[in-house]
């Protein structure tokens, strides 16, 4: 088996499509087919179901993907880690993130960053926290920042970045704007802006509320702070999210009270990260900016 095969597999499982992973790869659409069938044979299992207009995974596929993913992130990591011995650091950098994550400026980080290794390639995507972490245990990001969700693992670690209370924010015209702090009993009935259920804030608040025992009920779900604001700030509905969402300039016209009692769950935002022996170079500079007070904690998560 032949890297070559492996990139030319995963190139064709990304794109779903012979042609287009053909030209992707900058190679003929014969010499890929070939390649392909060369792996199968090899592997002596069928990796593709082929039709007229896409290709998808077989179930042999679908665990070679897995593997194949993690072996070429492996070979790119080694010509990383010889490169950083010689003094450079380069290669790609794919990283994830949570919007507005608490602990680290990742537009100024990543700037940062640039500047100082300018020979990396940058890649970055948004998701949930659940699927950031499985995208780092499985090694298809060299890190992220995301939510605690899960205890460290072989495959994963969680480095701190920043906790923080849970704020409720409503229409200055709610029932609520006047009171002080609030628990979950005080928000029963009530209907819920919120994020998809992977989101951080999502997952915090939705542990708060379970640990308080209050069913609560999101009427309106988005994927973006702007516009759970803009509904909130219509009467549409109130909002829990971490304090540092009441700092926005959007909400500054809206009310915004402490989340107390049975419930009271913290935000905990981390850096998450593949074990030491699998960390590339490049993560591991990005991490040591983090030590930088001005994009990051200032926690000393280099030294962790």
């Amino acid at each position: 088996m032949e890297l070559r095969h492996l990139q030319h597999f995963v190139a064709v499982a990304e794109e779903q499509h012979f042609t287009r992973a053909a030209e992707r790869l900058m190679v003929s659409q014969s010499g890929l087919s070939a390649s392909i069938r060369a792996l199968e044979r090899e592997l002596q299992a069928p990796l593709f179901v082929r039709t007229t207009r896409r290709v998808t995974l077989t179930e042999a596929g679908k665990a070679l993907l897995t593997e194949a993913e993690r072996i070429l992130a492996q070979v790119g990591a080694a010509h990383d880690a010889v490169a950083a011995v010689r003094g450079v650091v380069r290669g790609t950098l794919s990283l994830g993130t949570e919007q507005c994550i608490a602990g680290v400026c990742v537009a100024k980080l990543l700037a940062a960053f640039r500047r100082r290794h300018p020979d990396v390639e940058i890649r970055l995507r948004q998701a949930g926290s659940g699927a950031l972490a499985e995208e780092v245990a499985a090694g298809r990001l060299a890190l992220a920042f995301a939510v605690t969700t899960r205890a460290d693992t072989p495959q994963l670690r969680c480095l701190p970045l920043a906790s923080e209370p849970m704020t409720v924010l409503c229409h200055p015209a709610h029932r609520l704007a006047g009171e002080g702090a609030v628990t979950p009993e005080d928000l029963g009935g009530e209907a819920f802006v919120d994020f998809h259920p992977d989101w951080g804030p999502r997952r915090t608040t939705d542990a708060a509320f379970s640990a308080a025992g209050v069913h609560r009920m999101v009427t309106l779900e988005v994927n973006d702070v702007h516009s759970l604001l803009d509904l909130v700030q219509e009467g549409l509905g109130i909002a829990v999210v971490p304090r540092h969402f009441s700092h926005k300039r959007e909400a500054s016209a809206l009310a915004a009270l402490p989340l107390k009692g049975a419930g009271e769950t913290s935000y905990d935002t981390v850096a998450m990260l593949p074990p030491p022996e699998a960390t590339s170079p490049a993560a591991r500079a990005l991490v040591r900016l983090l030590d930088d007070p001005a994009v990051g904690s200032g926690q000393g998560l280099s030294r962790a």
